[in-house]
């Protein structure tokens, strides 16, 4: 592929962070910055999406959207209904009833796909697995260049294979929803520069890295290492033009959550997050149910963070979180990646 998109005044990608801390302020920022700015599809409809898009069209720079690969819902209603009556008190806290029937969706899929076809974007990337081959090519006659994230070299072999024009290579020190095509997977902790030449040895194709870039050291080693990019998302989640809920905000900064780890308790899928209460009680006995898991939490989760209880909110955060200055986000793109004549 042509790595024109991402030809900007900074290697820097700035990571599509679904439900609610990307907003086209801070895409637009990333880019005014010299940076690439994704948006974040997830959890959105096709209509929320599309307006977004034209919002940052109307701008003029580069960017691209990121979309949810739907996976196999097959769901163990048996366990589901047990982490439901589980999760019961949690609930009863914060005036929340969780229902015990699992919801299972494509978070809009079609549509989505219909919408980046008749609307072409410069770059689609995908989450959580290979998309259906012929959407894949659908893109791609569009004119979008199609990214498909990984986690491992053999990933990397089988999206190398479908047609992939680059990939997202993505550490396990990311914050949020690791991009595994296997959610019963735990990510091994592999050094990311370590990641990179791994799957360098198995594929040609540009190589962006994510997953735990909290410096300028760091980026310098994944580019140094062969990455064409370096993208990040916890540095930017306590910027001006973020759109984090305040109870995530703060607890970025708050002395009592002192470590992230992988955990399901929230969705049923491996996501990295600051350690708190809920995940304490819940990690062990929660389903690999995704998305079903994730709809069971949402209304406990909005309720908590109404209430400013971040022990029953899903903290997302890569391991460099201490690392996230609050100012605008340009500051972060010149930290990461300082320019002789600075902008």
């Amino acid at each position: 592929m042509s790595i024109q998109p991402f030809v900007t005044p900074r290697p820097i990608v700035a990571a599509p962070m679904a439900g609610g801390p990307t907003t086209v302020r801070l895409a637009t920022a990333v880019a005014e910055a010299g940076g690439f700015p994704f948006l974040a599809g997830g959890y959105k409809t096709a209509e929320a999406l599309h307006q977004e898009i034209e919002q940052i069209r109307a701008t003029g720079a580069p960017f691209g959207v990121n979309i949810f690969t739907p996976g196999d819902q097959t769901i163990d209603t048996a366990s589901f209904a047990a982490y439901a009556s589980e999760l019961a008190p949690d609930a009863a806290r914060h005036g929340v009833q969780l229902s015990h029937e699992p919801v299972v969706d494509d978070d809009h899929w079609h549509e989505k796909i219909a919408l980046l076809t008749t609307h072409p974007v410069p770059v689609v990337s995908f989450t959580f697995g290979l998309p259906p081959a012929t959407d894949m090519a659908a893109l791609r006659r569009a004119g979008s260049c199609v990214l498909i994230t990984v986690t491992t070299p053999e990933e990397a072999q089988a999206a190398a294979k479908l047609g992939a024009d680059g990939l997202i290579v993505q550490g396990e020190s990311a914050g949020g929803h690791s991009a595994t095509f296997d959610p019963t997977r735990i990510p091994a902790p592999v050094n990311l520069p370590t990641l990179v030449t791994r799957i360098q040895s198995v594929t040609e194709l540009p190589l962006i890295a994510a997953g735990g870039l909290d410096s300028a050291t760091a980026v310098r080693a994944v580019l140094d290492a062969g990455a064409v990019a370096a993208a990040v998302g916890t540095l930017l989640l306590r910027t001006d033009e973020a759109g984090t809920s305040p109870v995530h905000r703060a607890a970025l900064a708050a002395p009592e959550f002192d470590h992230t780890v992988l955990t399901r308790a929230f969705t049923g899928r491996p996501a990295r997050a600051l350690a708190n209460d809920f995940i304490a009680q819940h990690d062990a006995h929660a389903p690999v149910a995704y998305p079903a898991v994730h709809h069971l939490t949402r209304p406990l989760r909005q309720a908590a963070a109404q209430a400013h209880d971040p022990h029953r909110v899903h903290l997302w955060a890569g391991t460099g979180y201490r690392n996230a200055p609050t100012g605008p986000a340009a500051d972060v793109l010149r930290a990461l990646y300082p320019m002789p004549i600075d902008q």
